[in-house]
């Protein structure tokens, strides 16, 4: 298959344009290295007594990165995802040789772009496309930058972070089928961008009109992904969709659990994290839009409420059969109804014995 995108062109462009700083020594750099990985096994016990989780399969421990290497990463991955998709977007249509040369550098400058955006504001990731089962990375400047813009405890607002992707990593480890599931429905997504949505062109000038809606509306959920979907991609969209509001919000559940037991100045990180979240100049909030940044930011909220509200109603151990299977994952419309999900999954009886 012709090539699309310039991968490599994307990960050097990635590596350029990014984000330079913080300051630090050699020495302040080993040390934070060291301080996160010491965080990252503290974390994991915090995580798995709260959650009551377990990890089923080994894996690797966690990778303590810079921006360039963690743009790298995600080119890997965005190689082995979103190349099947473009091609298939194409119609396999193989492009002439100065047509694929000049756009595959075109787009590959593009997607390098975007994760050079992404690549500064990224604390962690839990990354499951490079392989089973998955590998956990921490992006050491962004997180000294902003525990500095913060003024906050460098122990206590790394472990914090800690807390939340080593969640990410649990969800995925304690659960054997979530990483094969995942990667089906990212299939699914690419093997429905042919059905039915009429020419690219076509497709792509919709695309434009809803991101210019997106400038004129606040609160818009357009994003990038808007301009490629089918009508059968978004039926699989709403899963995925329902799937990492789950995780998100279980994540930043078990921060807000798990924090004030260890975490001596939890509040102040939240209080002043949140801020930081919302905050931003009008272009930013526009392109974090755009990326489908703003999205990922609801679904923690709308997350966090949905699990806490199944906590309350079934324990942690009720909570646990959302891991039991596929068809216990919350729908769309139940992640802001737990009651619905508890009477869908537990039935008018009461909460079923959890599956481990």
């Amino acid at each position: 298959m012709a090539q699309f995108v310039d991968w490599d062109l994307a990960a050097a462009t990635a590596g350029t344009l990014g984000k330079t700083g913080p300051r630090v020594s050699y020495a302040e750099a080993a040390a934070v290295v060291s301080d996160l990985r010491r965080l990252t096994d503290e974390a994991a016990g915090h995580v798995g007594d709260f959650t009551e989780l377990r990890s089923q399969v080994s894996h690797p421990p966690v990778r303590v990165v810079d921006r360039r290497d963690w743009a790298a990463t995600n080119v890997a991955g965005l190689r082995e995802v979103i190349g099947p998709l473009i091609g298939r977007l194409a119609g396999d249509k193989q492009p002439g040789a100065v047509t694929e040369a000049v756009g595959s550098r075109i787009t590959g400058v593009q997607a390098g772009t975007v994760l050079a955006y992404l690549s500064g504001r990224v604390l962690g990731q839990f990354e499951v496309f490079s392989g089973e089962p998955g590998q956990l990375l921490l992006v050491a400047p962004n997180i000294v930058e902003v525990e500095r813009k913060l003024a906050a405890d460098p122990r206590d607002f790394r472990l914090w972070v800690c807390l939340h992707e080593v969640t990410h990593r649990t969800q995925f480890t304690a659960v054997p089928w979530l990483r094969a599931y995942f990667l089906g429905e990212v299939q699914a997504f690419v093997d429905a961008s042919n059905s039915g949505a009429g020419p690219l062109v076509e497709r792509l000038r919709r695309g434009v009109a809803l991101l210019a809606d997106t400038v004129r509306e606040p609160e818009s959920r357009t994003s990038v992904l808007d301009i490629v979907q089918t009508p059968a991609q978004k039926a699989v969209l709403n899963r995925l969709t329902a799937l990492m509001t789950l995780l998100e919000g279980h994540a930043e559940f078990v921060m807000d659990g798990v924090g004030p037991q260890v975490i001596p100045s939890v509040e102040r990180i939240r209080a002043s994290f949140n801020r930081r979240r919302e905050s931003g100049n009008p272009l930013e909030k526009t392109v974090r839009r755009l990326l489908g940044v703003e999205v990922k930011l609801r679904q923690y909220a709308e997350g966090r409420t949905f699990v806490h509200g199944v906590v309350d109603r079934v324990g942690m151990e009720g909570f646990n059969r959302v891991f039991a299977s596929p068809l216990t994952l919350p729908r769309l419309e139940e992640l802001g109804d737990p009651d619905a999900w508890v009477a869908r999954v537990h039935g008018p009886a009461g909460p079923l014995p959890a599956v481990g």
